[in-house]
């Protein structure tokens, strides 16, 4: 196990995570200084905090000096670890890591991680409920709620570790192996921090660079990077969209499914009830039930925990239907991949409320689902200009510039009829005009709220 005592620590990042790990490392006798390229304005309380148990606090610049005689760097998940101090420090050899690696050196008890580029969270979710179901204690955290290093620290035990993981967070493991790894699917996001797919399809496939033959990777059979990635792991390969009768997994067909491990059927559920929609809410499932029965979950545990399962925030969320026209709240919906999900789950007319801060990867994997779904683009934010150059024509040019959400909601009641849909699911990030994805749902839930009051 590691040891830090006087040791000389630099940890990036002042978000949770990396508040966490710093006072993780200073209880542990670690020489700790915290660098963020904020603002101190922004950061008071956590900075206070910090310094009042003895860590140094850098804000503004992350300073080349401050690295030359570190012992150990420990990166926040939104720190880039191309940056150019952190490339030198590891040519002369200092040790750098993030989080979820740090943390798991700490972690005894057996880990599922669950990665991809859509669906992340509510599989994360779902998976831990579907074990606790089945009379297991399990932990749920990583790169939602609770840091794993928050979980290191508490020194708990439970029966299995169900952490969500991200790519930027793969990028930093060295030794970090899950016991159950989950890839739900691979499709373009975060191009303003990778150089390219392949890179990022990388970043994800490295969950299961540490495994096993005794570990079970889950894997998206229809997936065609995943596919490719594969024949190169080394983890028994459990797929939900199986390739071929012979494979390990779950078979969907309509709402039914049938999971056939070792050639032998031992599960199959009626999902017809189940409060979340979408195929892509199916695939969810299919991969949270696997690996439940990975990890030691039993179909009793599934079937009860699916049962009273009504979905997260903001992912898909039913608002509130206002004079005939549905209003829904998919402001997770943060790249395009999650957008032609969220539509394909309407055969009606939506109205789509998009745009915040691009992320890179460009807007014409939507041209076919808006040109068939959508009645008119909303558009806000920083990239409400380039959507519109990329897919006005698919809406037969019927698109809006809002100036706020407040707006935007206005506009897409005024463009709605009775049957119709209002969908926000951005395809951006967030933090052009709101704290986080959640702050921007509440936004336009209560701007539908408002709409509702005036009747």
């Amino acid at each position: 196990m590691m040891r830090f005592n006087d040791k000389r620590v630099i940890v990036m990042g002042m978000g949770r995570s990396g508040v966490a790990c710093a006072r993780f490392l200073n209880d542990r006798g670690g020489r700790v200084t915290v660098t963020d390229s904020g603002d101190e304005s922004t950061l008071a309380s956590a900075a206070a905090d910090l310094r009042g148990r003895g860590i140094a606090v850098e804000f503004g610049r992350h300073s080349a000096g401050l690295f030359a005689d570190a012992d150990l760097i420990v990166l926040s998940p939104g720190v880039p670890h191309t940056l150019e101090p952190i490339v030198e420090a590891r040519k002369r050899g200092i040790p750098v890591m993030g989080e979820i690696e740090l943390a798991s050196r700490f972690i005894e008890d057996p880990i599922v991680a669950v990665t991809g580029t859509n669906g992340k969270t509510t599989t994360t979710t779902l998976l831990g409920r579907m074990l606790e179901a089945s009379g297991l204690s399990a932990f749920v955290g990583g790169n939602i709620g609770t840091p794993l290093i928050e979980y290191a620290a508490m020194g708990l035990r439970r029966d299995r570790v169900v952490v969500e993981v991200s790519s930027f967070q793969l990028d930093t493991i060295a030794t970090f192996r899950p016991n159950v790894g989950v890839l739900l699917n691979i499709t373009p996001d975060h191009m303003d921090r990778y150089d390219d797919f392949a890179a990022y399809a990388g970043s994800k496939g490295r969950l299961f660079e540490n495994q096993s033959t005794e570990d079970v990777a889950v894997l998206n059979g229809g997936d065609p990077a995943i596919v490719q990635m594969a024949p190169r792991i080394t983890a028994k390969k459990w797929f939900f969209n199986p390739r071929s009768e012979g494979d390990d997994g779950i078979f969907i067909a309509g709402s039914e499914m049938a999971a056939r491990i070792g050639g032998r059927e031992s599960m199959v559920m009626d999902l017809s009830s189940s409060r979340l929609t979408g195929r892509h809410n199916m695939e969810n499932i299919a991969a949270a039930a696997l690996a439940a029965l990975a990890a030691g979950g039993n179909a009793q545990g599934i079937e009860a925990a699916l049962k009273d399962f009504r979905g997260l925030p903001h992912r898909l969320e039913y608002v509130a239907t206002v004079a005939g026209v549905r209003y829904f709240d998919d402001s997770k919906g943060t790249n395009t991949d999650a957008v032609v999900r969220a539509l394909d789950a309407f055969d009606g007319p939506v109205v789509l409320i998009m745009g915040g801060r691009d992320k890179g990867g460009g807007y014409g994997d939507l041209r076919a689902a808006v040109k068939k779904r959508v009645k008119r683009l909303v558009l806000i934010g920083e990239a409400k200009e380039v959507i519109a150059r990329e897919l006005g024509d698919c809406s037969g040019g019927r698109v809006s510039k809002a100036p706020s959400m407040e707006a935007a909601v206005r506009t897409a009641h005024e463009s709605a009829g009775p049957g119709d849909v209002v969908l926000l699911s951005p395809a951006c990030a967030s933090f052009d005009m709101f704290r986080s994805y959640a702050h921007r749902g509440e936004v336009f839930c209560r701007a539908v709220a408002k709409l509702s009051e005036e009747g």
